[in-house]
């Protein structure tokens, strides 16, 4: 199953469990998304095109990260002692598909969180290597060993 959405004048072919990466949003991560914008969706029986959109299908994502990439443009003509450095830096919001929803359905309930794991007792530290004088190797009391 897989749908296509519209974000941004940019659309974005996806499958639940997809990691997608949009324009920039205020938004932290763990934060759940909905994209309303749904153009195409296939099942393994059933497609559907939008005219121009599907109605009533959505998207739903969450975000995982934000991140960015930083591009240095220079500019260089020989023999004119002209260098220019300029940088520029694009920011992404990366998000995790979690849904592809039709008309009347609902994202299935999230599991309540795991609590937390009781403390179990610390393991005993690996027992500390002993430092072998020349008496535990058999050496002469020289402390160099002889052929």
């Amino acid at each position: 199953m897989f749908a296509v959405f519209e974000d941004g004048s940019r659309q974005y072919r996806v499958q639940e469990g997809d990691v997608v990466e949009l324009d920039f949003r205020e938004a932290e991560a763990g934060k759940r998304l909905e994209f309303g914008r749904v153009l195409l969706y296939q099942n393994a029986d059933d497609l559907r095109i939008g005219q121009p959109l599907v109605e009533g299908a959505r998207v739903l994502g969450e975000v995982v990260e934000q991140t960015s990439v930083k591009l240095y443009i220079q500019h260089f003509r020989r023999r004119k002692n002209y260098r220019r450095l300029r940088g520029h830096r694009q920011h992404y919001t990366r998000i995790q598909v979690r849904n592809i929803l039709l008309p009347g359905q609902e994202p299935p309930v999230a599991p309540p969180p795991a609590p937390p794991a009781s403390e179990t007792p610390a393991a005993a530290p690996p027992p500390a290597q002993q430092q072998q004088t020349s008496a535990d190797i058999n050496l002469p009391s020289g402390g160099t060993p002889t052929a």
